[in-house]
């Protein structure tokens, strides 16, 4: 993570595979979420460029549904500190209840969509987003505006961000 990043990616905790290859992003969700910022491998883990800081650093185990929710006493306890230490931060890209519940607070919507959906209050300073998950397949199909309207918009700023910097 270094201190002169723009973006922050703001995610949930690493599943299974990506603890154990310890990167972020390093699976099909982060193939996605690269394509929806319109950047290469190497830009995406520029810790110039993007602070890629998740709402737990550790893989939270497996319950009946899927990955358990990243541990809420680490967010508590190193999440401020952390984020005091980039200042140079312009667009935080907020992915998934969990961020949204510590980013977004009480300003976010009922359900994950009708927040993503409200999408402009939040621009430029941030960004909710859908967690880009295979498994969020369903919701991507649902609602096709969000690759119609809000990727292009991101991707203008990603670029915008990237070039200003350089």
């Amino acid at each position: 993570m270094g201190s002169s990043a723009k973006i922050l990616i703001a995610g949930q905790a690493p599943g299974a595979k990506t603890h154990a290859k310890g990167r972020p992003f390093d699976d099909q969700s982060g193939i996605r979420l690269r394509k929806w910022l319109g950047v290469s491998d190497a830009q995406f883990y520029d810790p110039d460029l993007f602070a890629i800081v998740p709402m737990g650093f550790c893989f939270p185990g497996t319950g009946k549904g899927g990955d358990l929710p990243p541990r809420t006493e680490c967010a508590t306890a190193w999440r401020r500190p952390v984020l005091k230490l980039l200042p140079n931060i312009e667009l935080t890209l907020i992915l998934g209840q969990y961020a949204l519940d510590w980013h977004v607070g009480d300003r976010k919507s009922k359900t994950l969509t009708d927040t993503v959906k409200r999408w402009k209050e939040f621009w430029p300073a941030s960004l909710p987003l859908p967690h880009p998950s295979p498994r969020n397949m369903r919701w991507f199909k649902a609602n096709p505006w969000f690759a119609e309207d809000v990727i292009p918009r991101l991707q203008n700023r990603v670029e915008n961000l990237i070039a200003s910097g350089s």
